[in-house]
């Protein structure tokens, strides 16, 4: 049985996957497999897809791979922070959380740090904290009304986990259709909430420019490990200003080499396209 609160957010899915899903611009796509070439990805084990908001205009690699979906890891953190600060679940992105001194896999989270310094390292204890705040079934709910891949949270037990390693799960288009709609404001959510979340996703800016973006890296030990770059790109000079929605994906085979080119991947499929400036 639905819940009569979570009725209102699942009636709005329906509207909400029609809208955000991504329209055909007549410009036929353009494929990007030479920059992820340069960056040291094989596109053969990775999918790009880039969308500019204001003809559709659409950049793309690894076509057959585009719709599948893989765990969305970190990546979910950009709607987890939205349904945080909407459902109350904290106060605000300035919210402090007291590391419990428990040595944890990166240094940047072994200290006390507000949410949206989580945000920007990554801090899995913290998001870790927030999600039982929420609740299973109201994730689920808002996922779902958000478009978000599968919108799976699992058992109530995995509370804690169905982002890190499943049976949350997303394709690469259906990041950027979720992205289109939160770029746009068009997902469930007063202004309030946008205000005080998208500032956190700012990860770069430069003189005309803004990116705002979130790594994912799913590990396992049984399965592929994947790693993540989604976000967008806000351009307000050169010769091709607009914004610039983007995801990627691709296989880490070697960890260390790997996680560095997922930045480095979009980076320069977005230089290539005139959509940023070269560093």
């Amino acid at each position: 049985m639905v819940r009569a609160w979570l009725r209102p957010l699942l009636a709005l899915s329906a509207c909400l996957l029609a809208a955000c899903v991504l329209p055909a611009s007549g410009i036929p796509p353009q494929n990007v497999e030479s920059s992820l070439e340069s960056a040291g990805v094989d596109p053969s084990r990775s999918a790009l897809l880039i969308v500019r908001l204001e003809d559709e205009a659409t950049w793309s690699s690894g076509t057959a791979r585009l719709d599948k979906r893989f765990v969305a890891a970190s990546t979910s953190k950009i709607p987890h922070t939205l349904i945080a600060i909407e459902t109350g679940a904290v106060s605000g992105p300035d919210e402090w959380f007291e590391w419990d001194g428990q040595a944890r896999f990166l240094p940047a989270w072994n200290k006390s740090q507000t949410l949206a310094d989580a945000f920007r390292h990554s801090t899995v204890w913290i998001y870790q904290t927030i999600t039982p705040r929420i609740g299973s079934e109201a994730l689920h709910g808002w996922l779902a009304s958000f478009g978000y891949g599968n919108a799976d949270t699992g058992a109530p037990e995995d509370v804690t986990a169905y982002w890190l390693k499943g049976p949350l799960r997303i394709s690469a288009s259906e990041q950027v259709a979720f992205l289109r709609c939160l770029v746009r404001h068009e997902l469930p959510l007063p202004a309030r909430t946008y205000d005080l979340a998208v500032p956190v996703m700012l990860a770069e800016e430069g003189e005309g420019w803004r990116l705002y973006a979130k790594t994912g890296w799913f590990s396992s030990d049984e399965a592929q490990d994947i790693g993540w770059y989604v976000g967008w790109l806000e351009r307000s000079g050169g010769d091709a200003p607009g914004t610039y929605v983007f995801a990627f994906n691709m296989d880490v085979i070697t960890p260390e080499t790997d996680i560095p080119r997922r930045p480095a991947a979009v980076r320069q499929a977005l230089v290539d396209i005139g959509a940023l400036p070269a560093s």
